[in-house]
């Protein structure tokens, strides 16, 4: 089948609105969030003064931000720009250990060479606040350039079958991931000319080299079927800059997956993190260093929250709830009460006369008017998820974590099966996590599983630092919850 260039040309969009904004509109996100560091900084070291007896003169900061953009050269090299097809955990750690590490270098320069020149408190002051904003300043700028069009490379997948559409609907669930399938090929001359997940199926394998002429630079090959020496010919002769190739492993852990060379044989290693003892002391020590200021900050809103129940509701403003925690032990979970001490028997009541809200409830195990939620204080604190504060005292006990999956009440895991709950009890639940973030009320039975699935086969310290900052934006947003 022979298609020329300019006839695909008119059924793929290849071009984006404003193709070339990626670049320069990261390379800005980050001088502006590097500059306002250094300003942020100055500022703290000035307020602080009485810890800082010495005077740093503003035209200081003139020299320390021309060598801050110096940074951006770094990030360059990292893949950082504009970074298509790295997931935001990896790009966060990348931002952050680059951040860390450009500033240990400006303040071993000043300490070594310019004594005193530079102000060594006020570059530790703008590194902490650089380590927050760089990552945050980016991730806006990506949500800008997704809105305008400016952001992603199109991607033709090569396989239109079952794996082919699976990968067309997951990057199109991830738009920031910058991979935009935009066509299929496949060898299948009955799939020709039809619609596979709303993309064009244009024609056999040997159209690639049109494709790259007319722009395409990156493919994903998803034809796991095909056999070896197929799939090797084909990873040979595509003319893309960029093959990813996907193989028959679903249900294996995505992230922290590297290639290992094994004397001539392609070799994966999947890093089981969550086995290594090292990184569960880890997870249990950012339990501890973020828990406890976080629990001694909540003391007083606990208390006002609690004054604004009682007098909402009568009775205790507090409650348990024997959940299931890590390796099965049974624990009683925290929380603010948000609903009437005979919440049980409205809700039954509720359920019986209205059919469409038990299907909703036998769907989600929760309800969008909820007859059991306290007036005013009840629906505030589910849609700011403040009821859980109370929970920051089960992670200091060490029966729960502050990112993990959530202590579903027994009725709600006895839906799922066995074999994902034992996955579940693999690890300590959490007050937050990723299907907290990504979908929260929204998410039915078998969102949570995937997200829940996805979290543990893929867990690591960066994970969880980006699913912490995850939640305050969700928390601020009110997404998805109700």
């Amino acid at each position: 089948m022979k298609i020329k260039a300019k006839a695909i040309g008119k059924r793929v969009n290849v071009s984006s609105a404003f193709p070339r904004l990626a670049v320069p509109g990261l390379l800005l996100a980050d001088f502006l969030a590097l500059e306002a560091s250094l300003l942020l900084g100055y500022a703290t070291r000035e307020v602080l003064g009485f810890w800082f007896p010495a005077k740093v003169p503003l035209e200081v900061l003139r020299s320390v931000s021309l060598a801050l953009l110096i940074f951006p050269v770094g990030y360059a090299l990292a893949g950082l720009y504009p970074g298509y097809g790295l997931v935001a955990v990896e790009r966060v750690r990348r931002q952050v250990q680059l951040t860390f590490v450009s500033f240990l270098v400006l303040i071993s320069w000043e300490w070594l060479f310019l004594r005193e020149g530079w102000s060594r408190g006020v570059l530790g002051l703008a590194m902490g606040y650089a380590l927050v904003l760089v990552p945050l300043m980016a991730a806006l700028a990506r949500e800008v350039l997704v809105r305008l069009g400016a952001w992603g490379a199109p991607v033709v997948i090569l396989g239109a079958g079952k794996s082919g559409a699976l990968v067309a609907r997951s990057l199109r669930a991830e738009p920031a991931l910058g991979l935009r399938p935009t066509a299929f090929l496949d060898d299948d001359p009955a799939k020709w000319g039809v619609e596979v997940e709303g993309l064009p199926v244009l024609g056999s394998l040997d159209l690639a080299s049109h494709l790259a002429q007319k722009g395409f630079r990156y493919t994903v090959l998803a034809m796991p079927g095909v056999g070896r020496e197929r799939m090797v010919d084909l990873v040979n002769k595509l003319p893309f800059p960029h093959v990813i190739l996907v193989p028959d492993l679903f249900g294996v852990q995505s992230l922290w997956v590297s290639t290992r060379d094994l004397a001539g044989v392609l070799g994966l290693e999947v890093k089981k993190n969550l086995l290594v003892r090292r990184n569960r002391l880890l997870k249990r020590a950012l339990d501890y260093l973020l828990g406890l200021p976080l629990f001694l900050v909540s003391l007083p809103f606990l208390a006002l929250l609690a004054l604004w129940i009682k007098r909402v509701s009568p009775g205790p403003a507090f409650y348990a709830q024997e959940r299931e925690g890590y390796m099965g032990r049974t624990i009683r979970v925290w929380k603010l009460r948000t609903m009437y001490p005979d919440a049980e028997r409205r809700l039954e009541e509720y359920l019986e006369r209205n059919p469409e809200a038990r299907e909703e409830w036998l769907r989600f195990f929760k309800l969008k008017d909820d007859p059991r939620v306290l007036p005013g204080i009840g629906h505030f604190l589910r849609k700011t998820s403040l009821d859980e504060l109370p929970q920051l005292f089960n992670v200091l006990k060490g029966e729960m974590s502050l990112v993990g999956p959530r202590p579903f009440p027994r009725y709600h895991l006895e839906k799922f099966p066995e074999d994902f709950r034992a996955l579940r009890r693999s690890v300590p639940p959490g007050i937050t996590g990723l299907w907290q973030v990504s979908a929260r009320s929204e998410g039915d039975l078998e969102v949570q599983q995937a997200l829940d699935t996805y979290y543990i086969r893929n867990w690591s310290l960066w994970f969880d630092l980006y699913l912490l900052a995850r939640t305050v934006w969700v928390v601020l947003t009110r997404k998805g919850a109700y």
